[in-house]
């Protein structure tokens, strides 16, 4: 099975630094399981850890997206070499040039990678402003024809409201990619969200910080919600 793997920049980093290593080290060793029993394995990492370019204040919006884009790079290749370390073959594919830190994606290139064992990041989001890592990683998913995403968060799956607000709120099992549109539940935002209806993307979200939650939902043994097209 090829997937993508969401993460966010905040689940890896703790209060006082950029990186939780002991976090990156388990997600490693749950990828490499995962790339042990034959899956194929791309991952997005978001930037929040270093930059929250939306809410930055007197920046231009499309230099305050180019510094949201290289924080994810920068995660990429950090996380990347935690893998190494745990013994995985990584690739690092972005939309831009960098220098010999990255390779130029291709899809080619990308697919080559996966079908070979590396596990592959997709860093740099669209290469454009105004698209987040969610349009990133569903784009990339799209690309290389991969047979889900699975978007690991803070929360455990997907709620009618906010549960922090409300504690009556809901949570969803399963729902389908038109009930989020409708219902506007941002699980991604909206244009990712058009996407993955529009080219039948099916999508998991469970909580990161659960114990083996990455091979749980894969193996379809797990809490969170699946959101089916």
């Amino acid at each position: 099975m090829r997937i993508l793997l969401k993460l966010s920049g905040e689940a890896l980093s703790d209060k006082e630094r950029h990186y939780d290593d002991a976090v990156i080290r388990g997600i490693a060793q749950q990828v490499k399981k995962l790339v042990e029993e034959g899956n194929e394995i791309g991952i997005v990492i978001g930037g929040g850890n270093y930059w929250r370019g939306r809410s930055s204040i007197g920046i231009d919006r499309v230099k305050s997206d180019q510094i949201g884009m290289l924080a994810t790079v920068m995660n990429c290749i950090y996380v990347s070499e935690a893998f190494r370390t745990a013994g995985l073959s990584t690739r690092i594919f972005t939309p831009f040039a960098c220098s010999t830190f990255t390779e130029l994606f291709s899809k080619d290139a990308a697919v080559g990678a996966m079908k070979n064992g590396a596990v592959v990041f997709f860093a740099g989001g669209t290469g454009h402003p105004y698209f987040s890592t969610d349009t990133g990683v569903l784009l990339h998913a799209i690309e290389v024809e991969a047979d889900g995403v699975y978007l690991a968060k803070a929360i455990d799956g997907v709620y009618d409201s906010d549960p922090k607000v409300n504690p009556d709120a809901k949570k969803y099992d399963e729902l389908s990619i038109n009930e989020v549109i409708d219902k506007n539940l941002q699980v991604v935002d909206m244009t990712a969200s058009i996407m993955a209806r529009d080219n039948k993307m099916p999508m998991w979200v469970f909580d990161l910080t659960e114990e083996n939650s990455i091979i749980k939902a894969v193996s379809g043994n797990f809490s969170g919600t699946r959101i089916t097209v």
